[in-house]
Order: structure tokens, then C-alpha cells, then sequence
């Protein structure tokens, strides 16, 4: 018993440090934020889901599960190989699996995706990469194939949102599609003396999408849709510097401004001006978070075994950062929150304009 008490005794003291760090932790670049820490919790420490439970996923090193608003961890699930977790569904499979099973956020069974290869969830949207790697499948919220593309070339990025579907190939091509499998966009940026596609974003409509491409001259293409069997590059800038790896791109959800990390930071292209602007950050991109109610936009970074968290203005105005070392780590804004998930632990920070 006194064992028991006191190691309660030491999980109390390691939160309440965790809340303390992160009051510490960020860096104010100016007087406009207000951040109050609200609690940290650990990811073993689960609970049964509510009803009227909002949840949101994670994904911290090899463990997957979802949380509410208030703390609570209402699923935690380890997997050896692979998983992929959305909003709405998640899934572990392995190297060989020939159909996966995948399940709801409140750990209910919600179908079987019946074919051999690795899945993609991304809200309430279902994929299938089918082996080679050449080539992907839609699939209905009940796991069955809606409609299928398949390229001679790798896949080598890809996106979706509520408008469609875009990937990009390795021979630098790049495809859009609407949410009845049809293309709606297709062409190649071209430009650099190498062709590949390194990233690709979606409007919400799904009638712009924006990519990164090439090397040794490395550039940011936007193209739109502008009739039924024609599109148009309205914007692209040659990049200073080449980054060679996957490169995240990713639409604001008014679909009037488009995110992507380039070697050196993160590129904010304005839509309605057709210009863009740079912020200098280091290391790589990995997510990108933006509340609809603050007008904030939230991006962690990665830089070896340091992690960024920058908050900034919808354009290019920087007003707080945080820097800490973990294995692993996550971020996700909804109002006025600010979650923070860090190796084993999930923290929640109020940001409010003052």
C-alpha cells in the first residue's frame, strides 16, 4: 500500500511539472497572446468514451488512441508494424496483411477493407495503397473499393479533402480527382533538370491544388481549375534551396492561402494576391493546425531531436514559440485549445488573443 501511495505520489509531481514547463516553455514574440496551460495527462491512463464525447486522435511513437477536450484518454492502442488514424476511424496492420479491419473513435468494429495493402485515413475518408506502390483505391466508410487509379510511376505524395482527391508521381506528374474517382486536374510541373513530385495539397473544393517539385531548381506550383477540360498554373516561385524529401503542402480550410514547407522554412502563398511569403524555421515541417475561431495558425516543426511549436498570424507574423526534446510528438488546435502531445503525455494550452 505505502508503494502504491507513493508512486501516486510521483505521477502527481511529474504532471504538475509538465504544467509548470510548458507556463515556462513558450517564448512570447510580442504582447498580443494570452496561453494558459490546463492540464497534462499520460496516454496509459484510459478511460471510457461518453456520449457526448468529443474526441480527437493521436499518434505518439508506436501508439495510437484518442482523448477529449477535457483530458480524458479514451483509447490506447500499440501496434508493432504500421497504423493509420483519422478523426473518425483507425487501424494497425502488418507487412503482409491481406485485408485490414478498422474500427470507429469510440473503438467500435466499422468494417473490413477486403484487399491486400496499406491504409490511409484522413477524416472520414478511406484509402487503400495497393502493393507496388504505383497505385491506390478509394474505399466507402464500410471498407469496400468505390474506385481505383493506377500509374506506371510511384506514388510519392499524396492528399485529400471534403473536394477530392490529389497524388503526385515520381516521374513528376500530378493528378487530382473528384470524390466519384474522376480527374480533374492532370499535368506536370516540369521546370527543374530532375522530375518528381515531393508534395501536394487540395483545396476544400477540390479545384486548386498546389505542389512541390523537381530538383536542382527545385519550385511551388498552384494550378486551378478554370473549365471543364482545362486548368491553369496561377502561381509558382523557384525555391532558394532544394529539399530533398516529402514536403507537407496544405490548403487553409477558406481555401484562400496554401502552407508548404521548403528548405529553409515554411512558404505562405496568398491566393487572393498571388504572392507569397516566407518564414525562416528550422529542420522539416510536420503539421500544420489552425483554429477557426482565433484565426491562428499553429506549425510544429521537427530538427533532430527538437520539436517547434510556432504560432503565428494567418500570414507571416510569428507571436509565440515553444522548443522541447521528444521522441515523438503531435499538435491540434480546435477554439480556442491548443493540444500538445509529447512522447507519452498530452497537454492542453487555452491561446487567446489578448
Amino acid at each position: 500500500m505505502a508503494k502504491n501511495k507513493k508512486s501516486k505520489k510521483i505521477f502527481i509531481v511529474v504532471i504538475v511539472f509538465c504544467v509548470l514547463y510548458l507556463i515556462f516553455a513558450f517564448r512570447q514574440l510580442g504582447e498580443e497572446l494570452s496561453l494558459t496551460p490546463e492540464w497534462t495527462v499520460s496516454i496509459s491512463n484510459t478511460t471510457l468514451p461518453r456520449e457526448d464525447d468529443k474526441m480527437y486522435p493521436y499518434r505518439l511513437g508506436q501508439n495510437i488512441g484518442f482523448f477529449t477536450e477535457d483530458g480524458r484518454i479514451t483509447s490506447f492502442t500499440s501496434y508493432a508494424f504500421k497504423a493509420t488514424i483519422s478523426d473518425s476511424f483507425y487501424a494497425a496492420y502488418g507487412a503482409d496483411n491481406t485485408e485490414t479491419q478498422f474500427f470507429d473513435n469510440r473503438g467500435q468494429q466499422a468494417g473490413l477493407i477486403s484487399e491486400k495493402g496499406f491504409p490511409f485515413f484522413d477524416k472520414d475518408r478511406l484509402y487503400l495503397f495497393l502493393p507496388g506502390g504505383t497505385s491506390f483505391a478509394r474505399c466507402d466508410e464500410s471498407g469496400k473499393t468505390v474506385w481505383q487509379y493506377e500509374s506506371y510511376a510511384p506514388i510519392t505524395a499524396f492528399s485529400s479533402s471534403e473536394g477530392g482527391t490529389v497524388a503526385g508521381f515520381a516521374d513528376g506528374t500530378v493528378v487530382a480527382f473528384t470524390n466519384d474517382g474522376k480527374v480533374n486536374q492532370k499535368f506536370a510541373p516540369g521546370g527543374s533538370d530532375v522530375s518528381v513530385t515531393l508534395g501536394v495539397g487540395i483545396s476544400a473544393d477540390g479545384n486548386t491544388i498546389a505542389c512541390i517539385s523537381g530538383r536542382n531548381r527545385q519550385r511551388f506550383v498552384i494550378a486551378q481549375k478554370t473549365s471543364e477540360s482545362h486548368s491553369k498554373i496561377i502561381f509558382h516561385e523557384y525555391l532558394p534551396k532544394d529539399y530533398n524529401g516529402q514536403s507537407l503542402v496544405q490548403f487553409n480550410k477558406s481555401g484562400n492561402t496554401v502552407y508548404f514547407n521548403f528548405n529553409g522554412g515554411l512558404g505562405i502563398a496568398d491566393l487572393t494576391e498571388l504572392k507569397s511569403h516566407h518564414v525562416p524555421l528550422e529542420g522539416h515541417i510536420v503539421q500544420i493546425e489552425e483554429s477557426d475561431t482565433t484565426g491562428l495558425v499553429c506549425i510544429l516543426s521537427r530538427n533532430g531531436e527538437s520539436y517547434n511549436v510556432t504560432i503565428l498570424e494567418p500570414m507571416n507574423h510569428p507571436l509565440a514559440s515553444h522548443t522541447f526534446k521528444a521522441n515523438c510528438a503531435f499538435i491540434k488546435m480546435d477554439g480556442d485549445a491548443l493540444y500538445i502531445g509529447r512522447d507519452d503525455k498530452i497537454s492542453r494550452v487555452t491561446v487567446v488573443r489578448k
